[in-house]
């Protein structure tokens, strides 16, 4: 039975890097949509990258419960961490716990830093877009005073000869 409970923990993990690799990659697809100018399909990844947070929240639900369970059987305090579970664990499972951490911690630092890229990207467009519709005025007629001069001098009419 022991035994179970360590395979069990570490499919549990594996399992977590498979979605968290699933979700680097979603949000490298996004990155390529933002970049392309592809809006179209933001709201088809938002929603793939939700659906992989979901099973995320779910498999962290059963990892904690299995951690839980081993912790108790290893004498460690409750809610510990997968670092402590490695390194109470026996081997060959405490380097196999490790190399997970590892992982676990590459992957996450991965994703927070293309999610921060996302982010700047989104604000910088959305920004950028700002600035543009504020600069874009629609051109006044303006009005002629008596002399039959136009009376707006930020706008006047200039002839390009096209044989230049």
């Amino acid at each position: 039975m022991g035994r179970v409970d360590y395979q069990h923990l570490s499919t549990l993990l594996w399992r977590e890097q498979e979605l968290l690799d699933l979700l680097l990659f979603k949000a490298e697809e996004k990155q390529y949509l933002i970049l392309t100018g592809k809006t179209r399909w933001l709201q088809r990844i938002a929603h793939e990258i939700e659906v992989v947070l979901d099973q995320l929240r779910t498999l962290e639900v059963e990892r904690a419960a299995a951690t839980e369970a081993l912790a108790q059987r290893l004498g460690l305090e409750a809610n510990p961490s997968l670092r402590q579970v490695a390194e109470a664990a026996p081997a060959p499972w405490n380097d196999l716990y490790a190399k997970h951490h590892e992982a676990l911690l590459v992957l996450v630092t991965e994703l927070r830093s293309l999610s921060d890229a996302n982010r700047e990207l989104i604000t910088g467009g959305l920004a950028a877009i700002g600035d543009a519709l504020l600069q874009v005025r629609t051109p006044s007629a303006g009005t002629y005073g008596a002399t039959g001069r136009h009376s707006g001098a930020s706008h006047r009419a200039v002839t390009l000869d096209g044989a230049m």
